[in-house]
């Protein structure tokens, strides 16, 4: 299926988002009955990567993409030690995940001068599916909607992958081997939509601006949960879920741009749940 950025953006609004918020609104409006909790944030371990935007796990690992490398880490769980690394084509790496035989990686568009430029970044963002041992890219995929593109997620009970998308504050899922169809978009609250994962029918979201995080329902965007982080918390960027624990990365980069001078800079986190 091919369709241009108007044509999407019309249809968008008009159709998949607006059915979704009419069928159950993700916003305050019952907010006091929402199950809310203030996380409790461990420092677990250093990041191999200086500048981790970036997490999944899966059953035998951590992975951790750095977002100025582009770096991709296999890390285990209990040594935190680097069992594979591959090399992408990313740039402004802002989200990964591992599913379907493959590593995607969500590239958000420029480096921002945080390192020399590379013949395969690009000034818009883009999902880039790469070989899981090689990081040899596959295929590219430009999302049509505006502003860009962080968390990604696969989920294995449908093969589809569901990503962030900043600009329509919502989250959509894809067909990849439909040409990356968009199957259904769903609102989000907040802007700046950054971690996202898996959770039997429904989605943890993170907003990094925001330091609020949100488990919704993956069809209506109901807000299910929510777990609130304290601005003297490491930084929120990519996150993940593994056996009740939600884990986020600190990039090292605040809101803005600047490299963060903060000791909890590349740190991975933990959230007991």
């Amino acid at each position: 299926m091919n369709i241009n950025r108007r044509d999407f953006l019309g249809a968008a609004l008009a159709a998949g988002v607006a059915t979704a918020q009419t069928t159950e609104s993700p916003g305050p409006k019952h907010k006091d009955e929402i199950p809310t909790r203030k996380a409790n944030v461990v420092r677990a371990f250093k990041s191999p990567d200086e500048h981790p935007n970036a997490l999944e796990a899966t059953a035998d690992a951590l992975w951790v993409g750095g977002q100025v490398s582009e770096i991709a880490y296999k890390v285990d769980w209990k040594t935190h030690k680097v069992l594979h690394q591959v090399q992408t084509e990313s740039h402004n790496t802002s989200g990964m995940a591992v599913g379907g035989g493959y590593l995607w990686m969500s590239a958000n568009g420029g480096v921002s001068n945080r390192r020399p430029a590379r013949p395969t970044d690009f000034p818009y963002d883009e999902i880039v599916q790469c070989d899981l041992e090689t990081g040899k890219t596959i295929r590219r995929y430009r999302p049509p909607w505006p502003g860009g593109s962080h968390g990604i997620v696969w989920v294995e009970q449908t093969n589809t992958l569901w990503v962030t998308a900043v600009g329509l504050r919502t989250v959509a899922e894809l067909d990849t081997k439909d040409n990356f169809r968009i199957l259904r978009m769903v609102p989000v609250q907040y802007n700046r939509v950054h971690g996202l994962d898996w959770d039997n029918g429904a989605l943890w979201v993170m907003f990094s601006s925001d330091y609020v995080i949100h488990k919704i329902d993956a069809n209506t965007g109901k807000v299910l949960e929510i777990v609130t982080l304290s601005k003297d918390d490491p930084d929120p960027h990519g996150m993940c879920l593994h056996d009740g624990h939600l884990y986020y990365c600190d990039a090292g980069f605040p809101v803005g741009g600047s490299v963060s001078n903060d000791p909890n800079s590349g740190w991975i986190c933990r959230i007991d749940l």
